[in-house]
């Protein structure tokens, strides 16, 4: 991911470059800025007293933005980034799933592309499988990906280019694409008719690939976007990362795909072609992965771990028994109640109920407005989930299971 959109001209580049290359040749101020705690404004006055002004404060959001990497990646302290690039970067897990899939059909001595290559993230997890062409139309990206590859020391399997994603022939190609999301003024689009390339140009970069994956976020509007693709949605505990469109030889074409991470298991199949059963509930409640949820693959879950639906409009699942899946966070049901907020109030009281968590998929709720009208003085913690069964609102008073049950 490129943030070549915020460069006017060569000379801003060759600036941009001039500094991000006398920060890293200053690591004492880093290591100052890293260390020194307080307000930040007067950090940076007494910094601007030793050092010039727009080299402290691009050291300043460095090292505010590496606090955030480490989350993300095992060197994060150590990264080279911007945040915008750390925001639309793919997390360093995430990125090895995604290479294995690569090696599949990369073959000995065959280069694979990485366009729109940002910080490096994916290119480095490529490496690890083959020579890889980084590719980004922003040379200040390229340089700090170059720095970031040399810090997991695959350097020497990464060329970098500057190449234009929405002009190079891909034809024959092994790819990975990571669209600009973000627009000059740091907008975040979701429809792909507005995101660099658009869609025309990575339905012709499907095309012509020989193999390939486009990376997307969840929420863009991809369904029905690419009928001769794969498309694949992957979960990193429990929250759903990215969208991967799998094409050419990488693809089984029509197929939609649910990964959780870390497990690394996948429920695959047709949106369509399931048909589960539905039921009241029962004992456990299921709470499907949000991955399932977003491939359309929640009917095909039910079909394959045998539990009921409780309805068209919720993704809720139930069963008179627990089931052991990563796709799926179980709930002990202890009581079902209809959507009355005076029969709740009492309920809450007599059972002695002090912290409540509340959950709803599809059914409006304000639901800060409702934590604070309940009566929470007593000890127990309870789930309530706001739930469609067989038509009609419920709240299905709930306990997650103990680590005996599990």
């Amino acid at each position: 991911m490129s943030e070549s959109d915020t460069l006017n001209t060569p000379e801003d580049t060759e600036q941009q470059l001039d500094l991000w290359r006398t920060l890293r040749d200053t690591p004492e101020l880093l290591e100052r800025v890293a260390a020194e705690e307080g307000d930040p404004l007067r950090r940076q006055a007494a910094l601007r007293k030793e050092y010039p002004g727009e080299l402290v404060r691009l050291a300043l959001e460095l090292v505010t933005v590496r606090q955030k990497a480490a989350s993300k990646f095992e060197h994060g302290q150590q990264l080279w980034l911007t945040r915008q690039s750390f925001e639309q970067s793919t997390s360093e897990p995430v990125a090895r799933y995604k290479a294995q899939r690569f090696a599949k059909v990369v073959g000995a001595g065959e280069v694979l592309y990485d366009y729109c290559s940002g910080l490096g993230a994916d290119a480095i997890a490529l490496a690890e499988i083959a020579s890889v062409v980084a590719c980004d139309l922003d040379p200040v990206m390229l340089e700090l990906a170059r720095w970031n590859a040399e810090l997991y020391g695959v350097a020497d399997r990464i060329e970098f280019r500057q190449a234009d994603a929405e002009t190079v022939d891909v034809s024959g190609q092994v790819i990975h694409l990571d669209p600009d999301q973000r627009d000059a003024a740091g907008r975040r689009h979701l429809r792909l008719e507005q995101i660099r390339p658009d869609l025309a140009r990575m339905q012709d970069m499907v095309s012509t690939c020989r193999a390939g994956g486009i990376k997307l976020s969840p929420a863009s509007n991809f369904g029905g976007k690419f009928p001769e693709a794969e498309v694949e949605l992957v979960s990193w505990g429990g929250e759903c990362k990215l969208a991967t469109i799998w094409c050419g030889e990488l693809a089984e074409p029509g197929l939609w795909r649910a990964t959780a991470l870390p497990s690394g298991e996948s429920i695959a199949g047709d949106p369509l072609a399931a048909w589960p059963e539905y039921g009241d509930v029962s004992d456990y409640l299921f709470d499907p992965d949000p991955a399932v949820v977003r491939a359309g693959l929640v009917n095909a879950l039910s079909e394959q771990l045998q539990i009921q639906r409780l309805d068209d409009a919720d993704e809720y699942l139930t069963a008179d028994r627990l089931v052991d899946s990563p796709f799926v966070k179980p709930l002990r049901v202890i009581d079902t109640l209809g959507r009355n907020e005076t029969q709740l109030r009492k309920y809450l009281r007599k059972n002695n109920v002090g912290t409540v968590e509340i959950k709803c998929r599809h059914v409006p709720l304000d639901v800060e407005k409702l934590r604070r009208s309940l009566p929470l003085k007593g000890e127990r913690s309870l789930v309530l989930v706001y739930a469609r069964v067989a038509g009609k609102t419920r709240i299905v008073v709930c306990e997650r299971p103990t680590e005996a049950e599990l």
